[in-house]
């Protein structure tokens, strides 16, 4: 399972979470603590908000702990908004377009889980995808095919209803493919201004999901593990629950499947 942080708040550098703390971003490629897989070390990559619409976007297949260009951007680049993940590869190529976040005009996506059967069901389930956003596709991943089919299904208008839509989507086509594998995620998204987040799993077992928040103006971070020892300002997000957070403030609520 792959790891990951996102922030909305203050600015910071990425350098902040990404790399400084004890069990930053980057020690978790190395070493996690909650996850089956310890390490993280099929690529990574960051995607943050500055000045333009469309968010700065790095990634490559190095590990991401061996990888000096990712200290240099992180000790540079300040944002109020960015998107980070460090990945453990499931069953598809280790190749840079795989890896997350994935960008697509002003949006970031990235996943940590998986398909149940991707393989039986990745045909049916792209063949949703229309070809306006298709053409967007790079990569081989589940997690890609997820984050087109969330702004096919209208995650401009309503991003908890796209959610919804695209997980009905993906259990009922693994129900008709007979797959008994279970579908488990947590993922997080932004449209560069507001940052929504879901953990759920469709057999109640989902990856971990941790929330904190970072002083005032609705700010917070939102990770798959804590990234500092601390064990008071880490509150675990609960199973099957969507997080939307802005300027106003943090709302976790209740995941309902459409």
């Amino acid at each position: 399972m792959c790891r990951w942080l996102a922030y909305l708040g203050a600015p910071v550098f990425l350098e902040d979470f990404i790399a400084k703390p004890c069990q930053s971003l980057i020690a978790q490629s190395r070493h996690c603590r909650e996850a089956k897989s310890e390490v993280n070390a099929d690529g990574f990559g960051v995607g943050w908000y500055g000045e333009r619409e469309r968010p700065g976007l790095f990634r490559d297949v190095r590990p991401a702990w061996s990888d000096e260009n990712l200290l240099s951007i992180a000790h540079q680049i300040r944002s109020s908004l960015f998107l980070a993940h460090v990945r453990a590869a499931t069953g598809t190529a280790t190749i840079r377009t795989n890896c997350h976040p994935f960008a697509a005009d002003r949006y970031l996506f990235m996943h940590n889980g998986q398909i149940g059967g991707w393989q039986r069901v990745r045909r049916a389930l792209e063949a949703h995808i229309p070809d306006n956003h298709y053409a967007s596709r790079q990569g081989t991943t589940d997690s890609e095919a997820i984050f087109l089919l969330l702004l096919a299904f209208g995650f401009s208008s309503d991003a908890e209803g796209a959610f919804a839509a695209v997980i009905d989507l993906i259990e009922r086509q693994m129900a008709a493919s007979a797959v008994n594998e279970p579908l488990r995620f947590t993922a997080a998204m932004s449209d560069g201004e507001k940052l929504y987040a879901i953990r759920y799993a469709s057999d109640l077992r989902p990856p971990t999901l941790y929330l904190n928040t970072r002083g005032s103006g609705g700010g917070a971070l939102i990770v798959s593990e804590p990234i500092d020892d601390a064990t008071t300002c880490w509150d675990s997000v609960p199973p099957q629950s969507f997080v939307r957070i802005d300027r106003a403030g943090i709302v976790v609520s209740p995941f309902r499947r459409s």
